[in-house]
Parts: structure tokens; sequence; C-alpha cells
């Protein structure tokens, strides 16, 4: 009897480790999603703009293999948060901000665990790096016959050093925008008023760690809610532990088009 319940232990210490490996394994995939939207009021004349969308990056290195998929396909990059946390090197920081800037032009927002950071010195390397820091305000791309979109950014709304007023001071309602927001909650607070079509989100880490199918978060996903369309990210990389379950990581390639009759 005591052989067979010493036998139980070990396979369940086994089982164990496994999983663990498992899970690991699995935080540390490269998964790039591709994502296609249709929207009534995007500008023709621009025909189609490719986003490369990445948040929640944290302690990981932005992997080469993801870089070189997306070049040539997106023409800029928005890393929608976190992209670091508190012991994370700088060098790294900067590496991984190089790589993201072989795709294309960078813009941050601010997310929870950036704040972590020596602030002063990492705005210091957006600098130096030419990242765009979209701290509650935007920037508008013209096309050749003057049409416009506008890129959208907050702060982290967890923390409440986000305004919304102030991010879409100056742009007109009926102009396309993408709104970027490390927490999704900015749902909350949008109306059909701000005109917002798009929002880009992370934080969540789609749970990263789902039991039988659960987890303190709903998985990343793309839905409409009113007026605007909300795509939530699992992120790239992991917090506290580098585990996922039922949550793999992920990155996106976004195309953006017009249409006068279809919208997903």
């Amino acid at each position: 009897m005591l052989v067979l319940v010493v036998v139980a232990v070990i396979l369940m210490i086994l089982a164990g480790i496994a999983l663990i490996v498992k899970m690991h394994k699995n935080a540390m995939e490269d998964n790039l999603k591709y994502e296609m939207f249709y929207f009534p009021n995007f500008p023709m004349t621009f025909k189609e703009i490719t986003i490369f969308f990445i948040s929640d990056i944290h302690r990981r290195e932005v992997s080469p293999a993801i870089v070189e998929e997306a070049k040539g396909i997106a023409e800029l990059v928005i890393i929608g948060g976190d992209l670091l946390e508190k012991g994370v090197q700088f060098d790294t920081v900067r590496s991984n901000l190089r790589k993201l800037k072989e795709i294309g032009p960078v813009f941050f927002v601010w997310g929870n665990n950036d704040y972590e950071a020596d602030i002063e010195k990492l705005k210091e390397l957006f600098s130096e790096e030419n990242v765009t820091v979209l701290d509650n305000r935007s920037v508008s791309f013209t096309s050749p016959k003057k049409q416009k979109w506008h890129l959208a950014g907050i702060e982290d709304r967890s923390l409440e050093h986000d305004d919304l007023e102030m991010a879409l001071q100056g742009i007109k309602k009926s102009d396309f925008k993408i709104l970027v927001s490390h927490n999704p909650k900015v749902m909350e607070d949008l109306t059909d008023d701000d005109g917002v079509t798009l929002v880009l989100s992370g934080h969540t880490h789609g749970g990263q760690i789902r039991i039988l199918g659960f987890g303190p978060y709903e998985k990343g996903t793309t839905k409409v809610i009113g007026k605007t369309t909300i795509l939530v990210s699992n992120g790239y990389g992991t917090t506290s532990i580098p585990l996922r379950l039922g949550a793999k990581p992920e990155t996106h390639i976004i195309k953006i088009q017009h249409t006068k009759d279809k919208r997903i």
C-alpha cells in the first residue's frame, strides 16, 4: 500500500512538473495574428493602413522572427502599454524598441507597469529612439487629397492618469480615429459622441492562466460595443510568473480598409 502511495505521489509530481514546463513553453510562443477591419468612415484615399500592434511585453525580448514577418507589411508599430515592469533592464527595453523600429515608426501608450520604472529615464530613452508617446494626445495622418485619420492614446486608466477629453481634443467627431488604451475599461468612458471607431487595448493577458477555460479575465477578443469596435490582446509577455495556460501570447497585424456596407 505504501509503495502505491509513493508511486502516486511521484506521478503527481512528474505531472505537475510537465504542466509547468508546458505552461512556460506556451508563455514563450511567438504568435502573430492577422486582423482585417472594414469601416465605412475610413477615408477612401488611404486605401488601406496596416498596423503592427503589440502589448504587455513586460520581461520578454521581442522575437526577431516576429519582426521579420511584420517587416514590409506593417506601416507603423503601436505598443499598447506595459513595455516593461520593475526590474527590467533599460538595455533590454532599448533592444526591443530598436527591433520594433525595423518594422516602422513606433507609437507608445503608458501601461500601469511602465510607471514602475524610472519615468524620466524611460522618457529620455523614448526621445533617443524617436518613439512617439501618446500621453493623452493624438497624431494625425493626412493623405495627398487632404483626408485625415487620427491615432490617439491615453495614459493608464487604472492609475487615473488618463484624460480622454485631452486625447481627442481638436478632432472632429466625423473623422476616423483609433484610440489606444492599455486598459480596456476605457469603453466605460466612451460615448458615441466621441466618435471613436476602433480601440486597441491589452492589460488583461487573456487571464494568462485559465483553468478548465476559466480565468480572472476573458480571453483576448474583438467585439463591437455601441458604435465602437475594440480589440483586446492577450499580450506578448507575462506578469508575476512566466507561465500561460489557455491564453496564448499574441501580437497583431491589423489591416483597415474602407467599405460602404461591411464591418467586422
